[in-house]
């Protein structure tokens, strides 16, 4: 077995590496940028050593400076996560030329399967089902349009070395493809190195299905079950499951028999994962396509180990030092259900524009998970777990990946798994940039995602306006008046008690005006019961002035509640919707009529930047004349392009901000006249 490692990536999957190596007795190194110089992945490893500047293609992508790391701290192996160097042959090559192991596949497995291109030749000659498409090289924009044309709209444009959602195009239309096309080149090119593109058909309402397999150096190799990963937003996964709710034990026997048929093909060890794109309308499962092979560990690999109790980063040390896996097909069973939702730095409320800044406040609702060596322990505390990578206080930077942690939870059934990610997301604090804990809980309670009835176009048909909040039902806005009644109180009774005010000490007041939205609560509270609109509501926490989350029984049922103080009352989140709650003693509040509405300043003749980022291509002048939807200027941000058109048809008065140019969120990019 390796005496020490070295982990070749950063954030939530370098300590979850690092975790498992030191349960394991394994050293630890770390390798970090600019950006990470205070990343809790590098004070958790035993040695870190820093590799250049924050953008990752001067630091973590070049394969020099991780051997030259290796080299200096005598790491016998380099595990490389997911994302960065994870499934480039050289650098698989590199490390075994200087004799460090790759904690990984073979070089040929990459190879083979980790080019979309190959891979889908591989599986078209293994008689693996594919899906329609142009899988040769592309030459040019017009080239792109003609095999489109061919294959038929609607049409999907890719990357061949992409993944993660990078590098993804959706064409409906010649002029889809025509605008598209160079931005996945770029895209694939800024993100992999690799700016070859390939097209295939779009498969409507499409259920996303992938094998988790393991082999090990001595030709076995195995299935894990399915996850269930269909709920995605661009192409990037937002919620992972396991196992799926669609497919049965006849199916995943023919899906991952097939798929480990693929993997032996290629004399596939280690960790690996193979998509599947399966027809939701066929129930009998066997409308299932080959999509890619991911040759790494993927993002939503804890909840194939809260089902199985198998820990995937320790068999991938173990494959890469020799070992036989300890355990056969047969072993492979299904305990329970477990749900991850992405915790991403992005604002739902504003079209899910990029987020990043400083985390003011970060407390997850458990404590980061702690490898202990156990299958229950894999779940995390009661069946919570959370795999992180910050900080409170650090910062969420530009240069990566928008994911600030994922959170895991695991029950006997698949509504106790969904329920527990409701609780534990109301307690789930970040403050200081945009997050999506309100999106994510709100999909946990959908109708449609707890019926199983998932397509990868769920985020897009649930929310074609955008995300608002979640549906809250009455029952739950009467609690939260009630609630709203009981904190005013609470503070105005603090207040009173303020030594040296004048006059004597009055009683705070017990009925109050609450409003929520649009609707108004008359709410009473007093020793004996606290009343709304007159009917009495079963309420009981314990609450300090000051306490940011109260877990609170309504009616004997567990809410619990984020609180925010404002002027005239409280900013309370629950259940995915936040709230501004009105709260104002009940003789005071009809004077608000009174007044004034505050006018928002007009804003449309600006273009301004809706997120951090980098200012990669500005379009027009000034005096260009422009039309309602042509495209103004191209922002960089989270390794994505984000095309700004224009809301009007107008004239260039003046231009702001200059290619290159690094922007925060709402500078004015340009005015128009």
């Amino acid at each position: 077995m390796f005496k020490k490692i070295l982990i070749a990536n950063r954030g939530e999957i370098a300590c979850r590496v690092i975790k498992t190596a030191r349960r394991m007795g394994i050293q630890t190194v770390a390798v970090y940028s600019d950006a990470d110089a205070r990343a809790p992945f590098v004070k958790m490893a035993d040695e870190a050593v820093h590799i250049g500047p924050s953008p990752a293609a001067q630091s973590y992508l070049i394969a020099d400076k991780i051997i030259a790391a290796c080299k200096q701290t005598g790491a016998e192996a380099v595990h490389p996560g997911y994302g960065f160097l994870s499934e480039r042959t050289s650098f698989a090559e590199a490390l075994a030329a200087e004799g460090i192991a790759f904690i990984g596949p073979p070089v040929n497995a990459i190879a083979a399967m980790g080019d979309k291109i190959e891979s889908k030749k591989l599986a078209k000659a293994a008689g693996v089902n594919v899906v329609p498409g142009f899988v040769g090289e592309i030459e040019d924009t017009e080239h792109a349009v003609r095999i489109s044309d061919e294959i038929g709209y609607p049409v999907m444009m890719k990357a061949s070395a992409g993944g993660g959602g990078k590098g993804m195009r959706l064409a409906y239309s010649e002029k889809d493809v025509r605008e598209g096309f160079e931005a996945v080149k770029r895209e694939g090119l800024n993100s992999f190195g690799d700016d070859r593109v390939f097209i295939e058909k779009f498969i409507l309402n499409p259920r996303h299905i992938e094998i988790q397999i393991l082999g090990d150096q001595h030709g076995n190799i195995l299935y894990l079950n399915e996850r269930e990963c269909s709920i995605q937003r661009r192409h990037q996964k937002v919620v992972e499951e396991a196992p799926s709710p669609f497919v049965t034990p006849k199916m995943r026997k023919a899906m991952g028999e097939q798929c480990v048929a693929l993997s032996r093909a290629v004399g596939y060890y280690s960790a690996g994962t193979v998509e599947l794109i399966v027809s939701g309308a066929d129930p009998s499962g066997e409308s299932f396509y080959f999509l890619e092979m991911n040759t790494r560990l993927q993002v939503e690999h804890p909840v194939t180990e809260a089902i199985t109790g198998i820990d995937l980063v320790e068999q991938m040390i173990r494959v890469a030092a020799g070992e036989k896996l300890a355990f056969t097909q047969d072993d492979i069973g299904i305990d329970g259900w477990a749900i991850e939702n992405r915790v991403y730095a992005e604002d739902p409320y504003r079209g899910f524009l990029p987020s990043t800044g400083r985390l003011v406040r970060y407390d997850p609702p458990v404590e980061g998970w702690t490898d202990d060596g156990t299958a229950n322990g894999r779940r995390g505390v009661d069946g919570v777990r959370v795999d992180d990578g910050v900080y409170e206080g650090g910062e969420v930077s530009m240069f990566y990946d928008p994911m600030i942690a994922k959170l895991v939870t695991w029950g006997e059934t698949r509504d106790e798994a969904a329920d527990r990610q409701i609780e534990a997301l109301d307690a789930f604090e970040i403050e200081g940039l945009g997050h999506n804990i309100d999106f994510v809980s709100a999909i946990m309670q959908h109708p449609r995602f707890r019926s199983g009835e998932l397509t990868t176009g769920f985020i897009a048909e649930e929310y074609p306006d955008g995300f608002h909040g979640a549906a809250t039902s009455d029952e739950t806005k009467r609690s939260l008046a009630a609630l709203a009644g009981f904190l005013a109180t609470a503070r105005a009774d603090r207040a009173r008690q303020v030594d040296g005010q004048l006059g004597v000490t009055l009683d705070p007041p017990s009925e109050w005006a609450v409003r929520i939205g649009e609707t108004d609560f008359a709410v009473s509270v007093d020793e004996e019961a606290i009343t709304v609109d007159g009917a009495e509501v079963d309420l009981a926490l314990e609450y300090t002035p000051g306490d940011r989350v109260v877990m609170a029984e309504v009616g004997g049922k567990p809410l619990t509640v984020k609180i925010a103080a404002r002027a005239a009352g409280f900013k309370l989140t629950t259940r995915g919707a936040s709230h501004d709650v009105r709260v104002l003693p009940a003789r005071i509040a009809p004077l608000t009529k009174h007044m004034i509405a505050k006018v928002a300043p007009d804003m449309s003749k600006y273009l301004v930047c809706p997120m951090p980022g980098l200012l990669v291509a500005l379009h027009v002048g000034v005096g260009d004349a422009v039309e309602a939807g042509q495209p103004l200027a191209v922002v960089e941000a989270m390794k994505m392009e984000n095309i700004l058109r224009a809301e009007k048809s107008g004239k260039v008065k003046a231009v702001n901000a200059a290619q290159g140019e690094s922007l925060a969120v709402d500078a004015i990019i340009l005015e128009m006249e």
